[in-house]
């Protein structure tokens, strides 16, 4: 039987219970006042599906009070199935076709996409690394930038180079042998940013793996592979695995995204480190990374006018 069967995927009334469960593991706490000790369940025919009221405060809310959920008209069930299709989707899945699939409007499914995004956003920015462990380090370029640099030597118009460009969008990888990716868009990949970044991300007992670019500074043990002499392998020397996560982020881009606005790319950004991060090969499921999704959506309530603003 297909996953997708489950009744919290049809079934209003279980999709809160599940939601629930998740977010409140020991009792509906009130988002208002955070009161927990004198709440009831509202009843009433002509109550809202899983609708509470705290008598410390007394106002009503429901668990998606405080969430990405919040103020939405969309049933809770099509939100699970929106983040089920997304959390298992191992190169995303578009808006178009979640708009097709969910029955949505096309407007609703991006800004749900966006949504859940924000919910895979990991808050956890503890040093990568340690004691002999490896950590690869490497820089690509995606996707033209809304305003490209311009040259001193041009009289002001941006500069145009081929392959990495400067009119393109910097992005620095990290990423743990084994185990975590972290990923950054930067303005710039300059020596002094990317210095900044590896030095404030990687614990310096850490064993560092890069290529011959000057960008990355010495940390600790450092080891690099010299690309452009055809060396892509030197004993356990390469960066293959972090250049393996952004084969998989370009590919999710190009043939399921498209187009992303800069503005956005650090969610997208989110998406891909958060699939990688609990993927198969760390234990964790669809179901399971699914569920891990929901762990996030407490606190990160966006709204369509910050989504959408230029």
């Amino acid at each position: 039987m297909s996953v997708l069967s489950d009744r919290h995927f049809h079934d209003e009334a279980e999709a809160y219970k599940v939601v629930e469960a998740r977010i409140w593991p020991n009792g509906p706490v009130c988002p208002h006042c955070g009161g927990f000790e004198r709440i009831s369940k509202m009843e009433g025919k002509s109550t809202r599906i899983g609708t509470y009221k705290c008598y410390q405060c007394r106002k009503p809310f429901t668990v998606k009070v405080g969430t990405i959920f919040e103020a939405s008209h969309v049933p809770l069930h099509f939100w699970l199935q929106a983040i089920f299709l997304i959390a298992s989707s191992k190169k995303g899945i578009s808006s178009n076709q979640l708009h097709r699939t969910l029955g949505v409007t096309l407007k609703t499914a991006w800004f749900m996409s966006h949504r859940i995004r924000e919910a895979m956003r990991d808050g956890n920015l503890g040093p990568l690394g340690g004691n002999g462990l490896i950590v690869e380090a490497d820089e690509t370029y995606w996707g033209k930038k809304a305003n490209p640099e311009p040259s001193k030597n041009r009289r002001g118009r941006p500069y145009i180079k081929k392959g990495k460009a400067a009119e393109k969008r910097a992005i620095l990888g990290l990423v743990e042998r084994g185990g975590i990716v972290r990923t950054f868009h930067v303005a710039q990949a300059t020596k002094v940013n990317v210095s900044e970044l590896v030095a404030a991300n990687i614990t310096h007992e850490s064993v560092l793996m890069t290529d011959e670019s000057n960008l990355y500074p010495t940390v600790g043990a450092t080891w690099t592979v010299k690309h452009s002499a055809g060396e892509y392998v030197r004993g356990g020397a390469h960066t293959n695995t972090i250049e393996s996560y952004f084969s998989v982020f370009k590919r999710g881009m190009k043939g399921t995204y498209q187009h992303c606005a800069e503005k956005h790319l650090h969610r997208y950004l989110a998406e891909f480190d958060f699939r990688h991060n609990q993927r198969v090969a760390l234990g964790v499921n669809d179901e399971a990374r699914a569920g891990r999704i929901l762990d996030g959506v407490v606190g990160k309530r966006l709204t369509y006018e910050t989504t959408s603003a230029r």
